[in-house]
């Protein structure tokens, strides 16, 4: 007889734009949008950040992406103020808790210069 119970760690599917065309990942509840990002090879970063990152710490704001629909409240200091003032939100500080739609955002502007 099949188990019929919700699992205690149910997935989410995340739905990502590249820029060029959309993926669907599976993640884990409760997982960080920016190592599921990674470990699926979808960088939220750009070519000159890939190595010049804070790491996750919610420190560069490197990690940007922006969210169609339904995104997951702020709760690091730096990506309340993003959210607040419509920049991109920093996928180290984004806990999975739903199925998601990410843009990723292959032309933006770091450290003042477009990448």
């Amino acid at each position: 007889m099949p188990n019929d119970a919700p699992s205690a760690d149910p997935e989410h599917v995340l739905r990502v734009h590249d820029g060029a065309r959309w993926h669907r990942l599976p993640a884990p509840h409760g997982a960080n949008l920016r190592r599921v990002l990674l470990r699926h090879e979808l960088s939220p970063y750009t070519r000159w950040t890939r190595r010049l990152n804070c790491g996750g710490r919610g420190l560069c704001a490197t990690c940007g992406v922006r969210f169609d629909g339904d995104a997951p409240p702020p709760r690091h200091w730096h990506d309340r103020l993003a959210a607040r003032f419509g920049y991109p939100r920093l996928s180290c500080q984004i806990a999975v808790d739903r199925p998601l739609a990410v843009r990723l955002l292959p032309d933006k502007i770091i450290w003042g210069r477009r990448a």
